[in-house]
């Protein structure tokens, strides 16, 4: 046996995999856009078109789009316009290995994700050249080899996205009505979406069982349509301007699916359902349709008022009314004001020529939440088939029936109304030093009530949760933004942007007042989201035998070298009531930082980007002994001072602790983007006909500067990210 050398172990002697070498490549990415543009003095027109293609970095996985734009602006006299618009796009995308269908909720979500599961030191292929199925000998890791031929999931959109406007200017029709407009908008938005699935009975996701198909299609158009009288005048040192908006939006979503098991031929994909029995248990047949249909209407006025263009008001009001809300309460009013107030043009303020721009700003406003599905507030109901009176497959109705349903209806709510947010504002912009040192600050309170939340209620009600207001929270921030030019020297110029925000939120009330909502883990005075659970205090070590003991003397099996939980209540037994906060989820700060740096027609531009103070669960580290993991710190008789518990072979789960060990800070700070472009002088390109060209290189996700895990991309939320190279041509003619 490999790595065995004279009765002892010598592990350099072993054969390693790395199994993701056979499912990733470089992928080449191209992309290529053309538009025109030209006009009148009455008519303007533009068009473009544009293709991407690219390939994924996992094999199997691709991508293809073609877009194309087309708008036109008309005045054919002074007091009529009207324009339009039109984005088109077709797009396939293939996901590669699909886990739909698969046999464990923790499945790996790529085929990146399952290479790494299987076992480093197994072998792809037989004597014979043949792969094998459970490379090292475990029935649940299966070979990721062919992969890309045995599941495939793809989904082709097509999308069209108009937007079209008219405006007659009244006041040019008849003087008397000078400053007043009326125009209309009008936005349909259409999407067409298949999505086809298909995994072989030998794919990786399958483990060995039965093949799968689905087919799912969508179809989604939406619209809005608005009225809008605008009306502006001025009066000496007055100037008024007032808006009323009357709009109306709908949105109609149709959707179909059909999936089976154990289709008779690999070849037909997701393409003949027909040739499955829809009687027979073997092909677990599914089908089904739906159509969910919302609509909102809302009526505005808004009134700006300037005096002298140094002091600024601006007061509205909207009444908005959402179809999915409940009787009753589907409208609700949402007023706003703002002060503006110029600085710099005071009198006293003339003799200080290093402020270009002093406006301060005062804001009030409240606006509206009601983004919850359809039909909440209607009691639902869900069919099946069950065999009844002797009779097979008679059709029955339940809310929630476990035993024939797979999907969980919450329970209606006749009172669930509009979420509400008010803000108060306090603002600064500014320019110093003739434009050299420039930005925004602000400064914000809001308050929310009534919050749309999933909320968990006792399943004695018949459901598990409900769609409810619940509470109230509380969020005040700071956010800056600055603009500098560092350096301006000759021809070279460095200039930097940077974007600063600071925000705590917390609940203040929730539906039983100011009582924790454990369930749901809501707490007062703390954030809306939160790590709740288990607190780790490292690993348990010979010095703690004697706890141990009191601790395995009720139940516990505890060892040295295992995770060590922190009993909060000190009774020597962990369970629910040693739970606690653990950490914050939503970042204190996140920090923007960008730098461009030009020297002649060179152009150096790095964008970075971080997130700080919050918590992350990271899930800690299994160390049962059966799947790959990533090199760790663990405890050993000879690595006692280690970060992560000793291994325990268990097809169970080892260490029932072990994710007490995965709470980290999220903080990072990261490098986005780097790109170094080059634009050619005029002199050389006038005589080709070109006006300008730019050449260019990027890096995209090129590293991380600082992590507190350094095995995540917390930017990017996950272990697997792709870093690329971009190279870009743009001409204008």
């Amino acid at each position: 046996m490999q790595g065995w050398s004279g009765g002892s172990w010598d592990g350099s002697k072993l054969k390693s995999t790395d199994w993701t070498d056979f499912v990733t490549q470089t992928a080449i990415t191209q992309e290529h856009s053309l538009s025109v543009s030209g006009g009148t003095e009455k008519v303007q027109a533009y068009g473009s078109f544009g293709y991407l293609d690219q390939e994924g970095t996992q094999i199997g996985q691709a991508y293809d789009r073609y877009t194309t734009k087309v708008s036109v602006d008309m005045q054919p006299k002074d007091w009529f316009s009207m324009g339009a618009s039109l984005n088109a796009s077709w797009s396939e995308q293939d996901y590669g290995m699909s886990t739909l269908g698969a046999s464990s909720s923790t499945w790996p979500n790529s085929i990146y994700g399952a290479a790494k599961r299987v076992f480093s030191y197994a072998v792809p292929y037989d004597e014979n050249g043949e792969r094998i199925l459970t490379p090292g000998g475990d029935g649940n890791v299966y070979t990721i080899i062919d992969e890309w031929n045995q599941s495939t999931q793809q989904r082709q959109t097509f999308r069209a996205l108009a937007s079209f406007y008219s405006q007659l200017d009244l006041g040019e029709i008849f003087v008397p009505l000078q400053g007043l407009k009326y125009r209309v908008n009008f936005g349909p938005d259409y999407r067409n979406w298949r999505e086809g699935v298909y995994i072989d009975a030998n794919s990786v996701n399958r483990l060995g069982g039965t093949s799968y198909a689905r087919l799912r299609n969508q179809r989604d158009f939406s619209w809005t349509l608005d009225n809008l009288l605008l009306y502006d005048k001025s009066a000496g040192e007055h100037t008024f301007g007032i808006t009323l908006l009357q709009t109306a939006s709908n949105w109609n979503v149709e959707s179909s699916s059909m999936n089976g098991q154990n289709v008779p031929n690999p070849n037909f994909l997701w393409n003949a359902f027909g040739s499955l029995d829809v009687t027979s248990p073997e092909a677990k047949v599914g089908i089904g349709s739906g159509l969910t249909e919302r609509q909102l209407t809302s009526y505005m006025g808004r009134l700006n008022y300037s005096l002298s263009d140094r002091y600024l008001l601006t007061v509205s009001g909207r009444w908005d009314g959402a179809s999915q809300l409940a009787e009753g309460h589907k409208w609700a009013f949402f007023p706003s004001a703002a002060l503006g107030w110029r600085i710099e043009q005071e009198d006293f303020m003339q003799g200080l020529p290093w402020i270009s721009q002093l406006k301060a700003r005062l804001g009030f406003g409240s606006t509206g939440n009601a983004a919850v599905d359809p039909y909440q507030t209607l009691g639902r109901i869900q069919s099946f088939f069950v065999p009844f009176g002797g009779a097979d497959n008679q059709q029955a109705y339940s809310i929630n029936e476990p035993n024939y349903t797979s999907t969980l209806i919450p329970m209606a709510n006749k009172e669930l109304t509009w979420e509400t947010t008010t803000q108060y504002n306090l603002g600064l912009d500014f320019s110093l030093f003739l434009g050299r040192v420039g930005g925004t600050i602000d400064i914000y309170q809001s308050s929310t009530k009534d919050l749309l939340m999933n909320m968990a209620i006792p399943t004695l009600t018949g459901s598990r949760t409900t769609y409810a207001n619940v509470g109230e929270t509380s969020n005040k921030g700071v956010d800056i933004t600055l603009n500098t030019v560092n350096i301006e020297s000759g021809d070279f110029r460095w200039t930097s942007n940077i974007n600063a925000a600071w925000q705590k939120d917390q609940i203040d009330i929730l539906a039983y007042g100011k009582n924790d909502m454990v369930d749901n883990t809501w707490f007062i005075g703390e954030s809306i989201s939160v790590i709740y659970g288990i607190e780790g205090d490292g690993l348990w070590t010979a010095e703690d035998a004697a706890e141990m003991d009191q601790f395995n003397a009720n139940g516990h099996d505890f060892e040295v070298g295992m995770s060590k939980p922190v009993d909060q209540d000190g009774n020597y037994e962990i369970n629910s009531e040693d739970r606690v906060i653990i950490g914050n989820r939503n970042p204190r700060w996140t920090l923007g930082f960008n730098n461009t740096f030009s020297y002649k027609g060179f152009e150096l531009d790095l964008i970075t980007y971080g997130r700080f103070g919050y918590q992350v669960a990271t899930g800690g580290e299994g160390q049962i002994g059966r799947y790959n993991q990533r090199e760790i710190d663990y405890w050993t008789p000879d690595n006692t001072d280690a970060e992560f518990q000793k291994p325990i072979y268990n097809e169970a789960g080892g260490d029932a602790y072990s994710s007490i060990l995965g709470y980290r800070s999220g903080s990072f700070f990261k490098i986005r983007t780097i790109s170094l472009g080059y634009n050619l002088p005029f002199r050389t390109l006038e005589n080709l006909g070109i006006q300008n060209m730019k050449v260019y290189v990027q890096a995209k996700n090129p590293g991380t500067i600082y992590s507190d895990i350094e095995w995540l991309d917390m930017d990017l939320g996950g272990s697997t990210y792709n870093r690329g190279f971009v190279f870009g041509l743009n001409i204008g003619f």
